[in-house]
C-alpha cells in the first residue's frame, strides 16, 4: 500500500511539474520564424475550447502556426522527452548500470531498424499505423536479441548486459544502414529525420499513439515504482523480498522497448534524454523511485521541450536535427559530472 507521504510527494510533483509544463509549453508555441505573444497563443487556444470565448484580433495565418504546426510539435516534444527518460530510469534500475538507456541498450536502434523497413521497403500495409508497429516490433526484436545473447554469453552483470546491448545496437544500425543503402536512393533522404530526431511531422491525428502508450506503460512503471528501488540493490536482496527478478527485469524491458517504439516512430533517434534526465532527476528529489520516475517524466518533457526550441531558432528558419541538440548538451552534461564525482 502506497503510505501518504509518497501520494504527498507525488501531488506536489505533479503540481509543480504542471507549472514548469506549462511555462514552458507557452514559449515553445510563442517563438519561431513568426513570433507570436503568449497572450496571443492561449487566446487562440481557449477559442478552441470554447469557440467564441474571445473576440478574435488575430489572422487565420497566425491560428494556423499556433493550432496545427506548433501546438502538435510541442505535445509530441513533452510525450517523447517523458517517456525516453521514464524508461531510462527504469532500466537503470533492473541493469544496476547509470549508463543504461534505450539508446545504449540497442531499444532504438531496433526501433530505427523497423521505421526504416517501413519507410523504404515494406510500405504501408497498415496505414498510419504501420511506422510505429514495426517501429515496436524492431524495438522488441532487439531487445529479445540483448536478452538472448546475454544469456548465451552468460553475460548476466548489469556492467556485461550494459556491453552486450551497446554491441547489439551496432549490428541493428548496420542492418538499418543497409536498408538505406538497398532502398530507393530517391527516398533514402526521408530516413535521415528517423536517424538524426526530429518533431517537424507532428499531427494531431497522430498524437493519440504516442499519448495512449505513454498513459499505460508509464502508469505500469510507475506504480512499481517499490519494486525498481528493490531492484536497485541488486538480484539477491530483491529476490528475498518476493520479486521473481529475471520476469520483472524482462516486463521492464517489454516496456521500455514499447515505449521507446513508438516514441522513435515519430520521433526518430532521440540520444541521451534517457541516459541524462534520471541522474539530474535522482539530484533534485533523491534516489526514491516513488519521486525519480515522475521527476524524470517532468524534467524530460521540460528538457525536449527546450532541445526543439533550440533546435528551431538556432539557425532559423531552418530546423536543426533534434538529436544533435541533446547530444551536444548531453555530452557536455557528463563532462560536467564527470568532473563533478572527481571532485
Amino acid at each position: 500500500m502506497i503510505r501518504a507521504d509518497i501520494l504527498k510527494t507525488r501531488s506536489f510533483l505533479i503540481i509543480i511539474g504542471l507549472l514548469i509544463l506549462l511555462v514552458s509549453l507557452s514559449v515553445a508555441v510563442s517563438v519561431g520564424t513568426v513570433p507570436v505573444s503568449t497572450g496571443t497563443v492561449w487566446a487562440i487556444l481557449s477559442n478552441k475550447v470554447w469557440p467564441g470565448l474571445i473576440e478574435q484580433t488575430w489572422t487565420q495565418g497566425r491560428e494556423a502556426i499556433v493550432w496545427e504546426i506548433r501546438l502538435p510539435r510541442a505535445l509530441l516534444a513533452m510525450m517523447v522527452g517523458a517517456g525516453l527518460a521514464i524508461v531510462g530510469a527504469s532500466l537503470q534500475a533492473v541493469t544496476r548500470n547509470m549508463l543504461a538507456d534505450p539508446h545504449l541498450l540497442g531499444i532504438s536502434s531496433g526501433g530505427a531498424f523497423g521505421a526504416v523497413l517501413a519507410l523504404l521497403h515494406t510500405g504501408m500495409f497498415l496505414g498510419t499505423l504501420t511506422v510505429p508497429i514495426l517501429a515496436f516490433v524492431g524495438a522488441l526484436f532487439a531487445t529479445m536479441i540483448v536478452l538472448g545473447v546475454s544469456h548465451f554469453a552468460d553475460a548476466t552483470s548489469a556492467d556485461r548486459l550494459v556491453l552486450t546491448g551497446v554491441a547489439v545496437s551496432f549490428i541493428v544500425m548496420a542492418g538499418a544502414n543497409i536498408l538505406i543503402f538497398m532502398g530507393d536512393p530517391r527516398a533514402s533522404h526521408t530516413v535521415v529525420f528517423w536517424m538524426l530526431g526530429g518533431l517537424g511531422l507532428a499531427q494531431w491525428s497522430q498524437l493519440v499513439y504516442p499519448l495512449t502508450i505513454l498513459l499505460v506503460c508509464g502508469a505500469w512503471l510507475i506504480t512499481r515504482a517499490s519494486l525498481l528501488n528493490a531492484m536497485t540493490v541488486g538480484d539477491e536482496t530483491a529476490a528475498t523480498l518476493g520479486i521473481s527478478v529475471a520476469k520483472f527485469r524482462l516486463a521492464v524491458f517489454v516496456n521500455g522497448a514499447l515505449i521507446t517504439g513508438v516514441m522513435v516512430a515519430f520521433s526518430g533517434v532521440i540520444g541521451f534524454v534517457g541516459l541524462m534526465i534520471p541522474h539530474i532527476a535522482r539530484m533534485v528529489v533523491g534516489g526514491d523511485y516513488n519521486r525519480v520516475l515522475l521527476a524524470s517524466g517532468v524534467l524530460g518533457a521540460v528538457f525536449l521541450l527546450w532541445a526543439d526550441i533550440f533546435a528551431r531558432t538556432l539557425m532559423a528558419p531552418e530546423d536543426i536535427p533534434i538529436g544533435i541538440v541533446t547530444g551536444l548538451i548531453g555530452g557536455i552534461f557528463f563532462i560536467w559530472l564527470l568532473g563533478r564525482k572527481k571532485h
